[in-house]
């Protein structure tokens, strides 16, 4: 009994042995095969120690660029690059293959998902991985710094063999945002890095790139760090974050206004740029053709139209002709001068250019489009834009050497050295006669669009000339510091507050029925313009283009007290039936992200309420309801109501059911009453006029351009049919 006992106690364990020994056998030959623990899962390497330390770079993260209200523009974000596993002996964390079988299957795979890629040239890198017996390879264009999104779609396919490598990336939440100011930062293969490439990103790249830190640490066989080992030897400092004065909302909008304008004309390019006249501070800077920030492999231009492309920007350059003459005492306010062509003569012995009816070897200037305005004044010559009104200004009452200081005054031909920006100087041609003449109407001589506005902050700054700038402050990403901040500066003034004011009267009226800026009148805007067309110098041909124009307007509002300025404008061939509808956009959105009406806030008429604050409505459905109907619909309305009629029943009103309306707009409600008083006229438009003059039946008979300043008949007097009314507008 004893024996039997003690015979199954030895075979009890020699089994366990047994067991044992293949438990360890088996451990042992898995842990050959595959370097890892069958029970732990961890790689045995791990546990050796490497021959040496390493030392390695921390990558610092790149400061973040923000607009004025702290959104986003461009920002470091983690990102993960492909890889694929071509080794047959690659196995998973359960001993399963795991590396690409059917490499052109995997291909066509990704491409459901990565629509960039090219299958037969990812098919082929997998291939040539696959001969050269590497354990992985990365799968080029397309493939590389993918978001967490992306990712998660290229999991879903479950593919075996695919893996990512987690890296980092710059991305433009919104975009394109001012992408040839802004510009553009990739990650640098050599470099292990993001670095700017392009725009703000690439000069002012020492603040946002940070300092890179460093650390050494013991690494196992397998590469991966020994626990504890890890030695700063340098902190990395993260990168400032860049605040600029762009404001999202608005560049947003002149984004998709500027695009509207290039593709509607076929345009070359077109711009625009949105500005605090009174600052400097640009709210909003816009060229195209521009590029998808986040898609940067093709770009159509590196150049920013804006400061880095010198052009003749043709008539917007005539206040400052007209500026000069009045700022110098000689403007000929009350004289008037022969419009539709200027031929004349030069004697180089005196200086002096005189008009002649007779034969010239000078070419002859002409009115653009071959106009003839007739006999002007000369305040109706800059409305209608007479380029011989000019010549006559710079011919008969500028001195020459007067006309040269006020052009290097107001910072024409010169650098504006706006910080982080590159720039071009532009051209001056006015050393001869003609170089003179055309440059008092922005042809001959080339300046770029950052010259343009600086120069007219002083005309919408009542003489003060304020630099241009973009960026508002450097900011510590730690500890929210401000580093550097960049505030208004004024540079010059030109010319006397005085001048300023004249200058902005004159514009007032370049946008009236008969001007050459009338598509750009807006209502309820009080705003100061000039148009410009410009011909194109063809340095091919050494001449100008005859086919293509570039067309602008420089506008602010209001004229009393400027809040905004808008510069935009386009190259292209349809330079006469353009839609000024973009531009309108643009002025409304800007007024609106000032907190802004277009109005002065001084109207004339006592009667009115002005409005500071911009805003638009839906006009309301009134006819066919009662009067306390219409002021219950148009309570809260920042508009100014103007009943016609003393009746309690409204038949007719203006604007029309479903119309936008603005602040400070005229609402006019006509009702079933008999009697019709003289409603106070003063600051209406012409609009307005004719809005009553409709519904009433009754006529106005009207002088001069602008508003009115005037009328014949009393506020308050009884009116019909057949009285006779005379407004004056001015």
């Amino acid at each position: 009994m004893k024996v039997k006992n003690t015979n199954k106690r030895i075979l009890r364990i020699l089994q366990a042995i047994l067991l044992i020994g293949t438990l360890v056998t088996t451990n042992v030959l898995f842990t050959m095969v595959t370097k890892r623990h069958i029970w732990s899962g961890q790689y045995v390497l791990d546990n050796r120690v490497g021959q040496s330390i390493v030392h390695t770079k921390v990558n610092a993260t790149r400061g973040m660029i923000l607009d004025r209200n702290d959104n986003v523009i461009a920002q470091q974000v983690t990102a993960y690059t492909l890889v694929a596993y071509t080794d047959k002996s690659n196995l998973d964390i359960n001993g399963n293959p795991n590396y690409v079988k059917d490499a052109k299957k995997t291909a066509k795979a990704l491409k459901k998902v990565l629509k960039d890629i090219d299958v037969d040239k990812v098919t082929k890198i997998i291939n040539h991985s696959k001969k050269k017996k590497q354990l992985q390879t990365e799968l080029g264009t397309g493939t590389k710094r993918l978001s967490k999104a992306t990712k998660k779609k290229i999991e879903k396919l479950h593919l075996t063999g695919i893996d990512f490598v987690e890296t980092i990336n710059r991305t433009y939440p919104t975009t394109p945002f001012a992408s040839n100011l802004v510009g553009f930062a990739s990650y640098d293969e050599d470099k292990q890095e993001i670095v700017g490439k392009m725009g703000l990103e690439q000069s002012m790249d020492k603040y946002l790139a940070g300092k890179d830190g460093e650390v050494t640490y013991q690494q196992t066989v397998s590469g991966s760090v020994l626990p504890g080992t890890t030695n700063v030897i340098k902190q990395e400092e993260n990168g400032d974050n860049v605040k600029l004065t762009l404001d999202q909302d608005l560049q947003n909008t002149v984004e998709s206004a500027v695009k509207q304008s290039y593709e509607e004309n076929n345009a070359e390019s077109a711009w625009c740029v949105v500005m605090e006249p009174s600052t400097g501070k640009v709210l909003a800077w816009c060229s195209y053709p521009s590029f998808n920030q986040n898609k940067h492999q093709t770009i159509p231009t590196f150049t920013n139209l804006i400061s880095e492309s010198a052009y003749e920007p043709g008539s917007v350059m005539k206040p400052f002709t007209f500026a000069t003459a009045i700022d110098t005492g000689v403007y000929p306010k009350d004289k008037t001068y022969r419009a539709g062509s200027f031929a004349y003569v030069y004697d180089d012995a005196t200086k002096k250019i005189t008009r002649t009816s007779g034969e010239t070897p000078y070419p002859v200037i002409n009115d653009a489009m071959g106009e003839d305005f007739g006999t002007v004044t000369f305040d109706q010559g800059l409305a209608y834009s007479s380029n011989v009104g000019i010549c006559e200004l710079l011919a008969n009452y500028i001195n020459y050497k007067d006309y040269g200081k006020y052009v290097k005054n107001f910072g024409f031909y010169q650098k504006v050295g706006t910080p982080y920006l590159n720039e071009v100087a532009g051209q001056k041609n006015l050393s001869m006669p003609m170089g003179y003449l055309n440059s008092g109407y922005g042809q001959g001589s080339s300046i770029t669009v950052l010259q343009l506005l600086q120069a007219y902050t002083s005309i919408f700054n009542d003489g003060k000339m304020m630099r241009p700038y973009v960026v508002d402050s450097i900011i510590d990403p730690d500890t929210g510091k401000t580093v550097k901040k960049y505030k208004p500066k004024e540079v010059g003034q030109p010319i006397s507050s005085d001048t300023a004011k004249e200058v902005r009267e004159l514009m007032s009226h370049v946008t009236d029925e008969d001007a050459s800026g009338a598509k750009f009148a807006m209502d309820g805007v009080d705003m100061v313009a000039k148009t410009g067309t410009g011909e194109i110098y063809d340095t091919e041909t050494g001449k100008y283009k005859e086919d293509i124009y570039t067309s602008s307007v420089m506008a602010a509002a209001p004229q009393g007290n400027p809040k905004v300025m808008v510069y935009w404008g386009m190259v292209s061939t349809n330079y006469i039936n353009y839609s000024a509808e973009p531009f309108k956009t643009i002025m409304k959105a800007a007024l609106v992200s000032q907190g802004v009406s277009g109005s002065d806030g001084n109207s004339s008429n006592d009667e009115d309420t002005t409005y500071d604050k911009w805003e638009s409505y839906k006009m309301p459905s009134l006819a066919n309801h009662s009067m306390n109907y219409a002021d219950e619909q148009l309570a809260g309305k920042k508009v100014n109501v103007i009943k016609i009629g003393n009746g309690n029943n409204v038949i007719d009103q203006y604007p029309y059911a479903d119309d936008t309306i603005n602040s400070n707009d005229h609402v006019f409600v006509l009702t079933d009453g008999d009697t019709i008083k003289m409603p106070n006229m003063k600051g209406w438009t012409r609009k307005d006029i004719t809005a009553f003059w409709q519904l009433t039946g009754i006529s106005i008979q009207t002088s001069g351009y602008g508003k009115v300043k005037s009328q014949n008949i009393e506020a308050g007097k009884t009116i019909t049919s057949s009285t006779h009314i005379q407004v004056e507008l001015k």
